[in-house]
């Protein structure tokens, strides 16, 4: 076997260095706590999700044509998820107003998306059952197996809602995505009970949204 000439091993320590948050980012961590989300200033990655009727929906960041909130929920039996979900409504009719899309996604099969307390809320409700999509925008962990088993018990399990039996979760997490497919806000916290004020999520998109006017007034030499 050839071995690596001295002067390429810098090149190949670099070119490892640089890739190695890419690899971190699409797997399942081992804990909420150990999740490693995508930052503002990095691209969204390109995914795919499925609507209510399990047709794709894919998310190309190299041709939105609207900012993108994507709000990522551990599913439709999460009393946060749902309380949170609802304070978010209070700030969608304004995020439309700014132009924004607006989705929210968990590891619910599709069929079930549409179930318990988000019925009638307006959302674009999406499948991630894969969890495809939350291992690469790096939220994704493995649930403790006694506490899944614990869980089904009790009547959430998560293995049977998502269809798979990858034991995990998204770690709840929103992401601002401009129109050039480039991150400008996240917000993860690996405790669940916490969530993203609507005024805070507010604050951001305007922020975005005023930017983004300014940057269209110079390129126009208005």
């Amino acid at each position: 076997m050839r071995s690596i000439p001295m002067t390429l091993k810098p090149m190949l320590a670099l070119l490892l260095l640089l890739l190695a948050p890419v690899a971190a980012l699409s797997q399942i961590h081992d804990s909420a706590e150990q999740v490693r989300p995508i930052l503002p200033g990095m691209s969204a990655p390109e995914v795919e999700f499925l609507d209510v009727e399990s047709k794709p929906v894919p998310l190309d960041p190299a041709a939105l044509e609207k900012p993108l909130v994507l709000t990522f929920y551990r599913g439709g039996w999460c009393p946060y998820c749902n309380l949170h979900l609802a304070e978010l409504r209070t700030a969608e009719a304004e995020l439309v107003e700014l132009g924004f899309d607006v989705w929210f996604a968990s590891p619910d099969r599709p069929e079930l998306l549409a179930e318990g307390d988000q019925v009638g809320l307006g959302y674009r409700l999406l499948s991630d059952s894969t969890l495809a999509a939350a291992q690469a925008f790096g939220i994704a962990f493995r649930v403790d197996p006694v506490l899944v088993a614990r869980m089904a018990q009790g009547g959430m399990d998560i293995n049977a809602r998502s269809g798979q039996d990858h034991g995990a979760l998204p770690a709840p997490a929103t992401f601002i995505i401009g129109t050039d497919g480039v991150v400008q806000f996240s917000y993860v916290n690996p405790d669940y009970s916490v969530r993203l004020a609507p005024s805070v999520l507010l604050a951001a998109a305007k922020a975005y949204a005023d930017g983004q006017h300014r940057r269209l007034q110079r390129s126009s030499g208005g």
